[in-house]
């Protein structure tokens, strides 16, 4: 085992180039230089690379032979419709399941919680954490491991909250999060599914002026 300060070193790092990237502090398909990333963060260069490895499997930095590793380019339009098409078959289906799975109090509760979002600027990397604590958590009460496991592996979140974060977000967001909540404490998939669709249209909609004035 790991010491535990080696542990948190590690994950601080991984928070901390994670939010350079996502800022874009480093730019979009920018090269990056791992013994200036680590003279910056005041660490030596092995919890960088600990930290580029884990964030090439979120899809963020890319490793290229002779090159080393670069932040991946911003979302296509196409490749952001690909992504909310792929979000729409996965997650109406993980909230119908949820609703017909007779969650008890503690579960409900926790979800609730969850559907809460940090609502004002400069908290933009606070709630890109909690809406993807949110989204994986109903995944999970799905009860298919297989299913949660797809939607955890798609990073939509840090895929679209790094084009933009459009304010339209605050506050609308966490209301479509209760109405998916209300319907999975109701017992009733189809409205779960509902509710789900419709919030990954309408975050979908709120995105799409991004790729308009590009």
């Amino acid at each position: 085992m790991q010491p535990a300060r080696r542990i948190t070193l590690t994950d601080d790092v991984y928070a901390a180039v994670q939010t350079l990237i996502m800022d874009h502090e480093v730019e979009p398909g920018a090269r990056i230089n791992i013994d200036a990333l680590a003279r910056r963060l005041a660490v030596s260069p092995t919890p960088v690379r600990e930290a580029l490895a884990r964030l090439e499997s979120d899809g963020l930095v890319s490793k290229r032979p002779l090159v080393g590793y670069t932040a991946t380019p911003l979302l296509t339009r196409a490749e952001f419709e690909d992504l909310v098409e792929m979000r729409l078959i996965l997650e109406p289906t993980a909230a119908a399941k949820a609703a017909g799975a007779g969650l008890d109090e503690a579960e409900v509760a926790a979800l609730r919680a969850k559907a809460d979002l940090p609502a004002g600027p400069g908290e933009i990397a606070a709630f890109t954490a909690q809406d993807a604590r949110f989204h994986h958590s109903l995944a999970a009460l799905s009860g298919n491991r297989m299913l949660h496991d797809a939607v955890v592996r798609l990073r939509a979140h840090l895929h679209l909250f790094r084009l933009h974060f459009p304010t339209a977000h605050y506050g609308v967001s966490a209301s479509e999060h209760h109405r998916v909540v209300d319907a999975v404490c109701a017992g009733d998939p189809d409205a779960a599914a509902a509710a789900m669709r419709a919030h990954l249209t309408a975050a979908r909609d709120r995105h799409l002026p991004f790729f308009e004035s590009r």
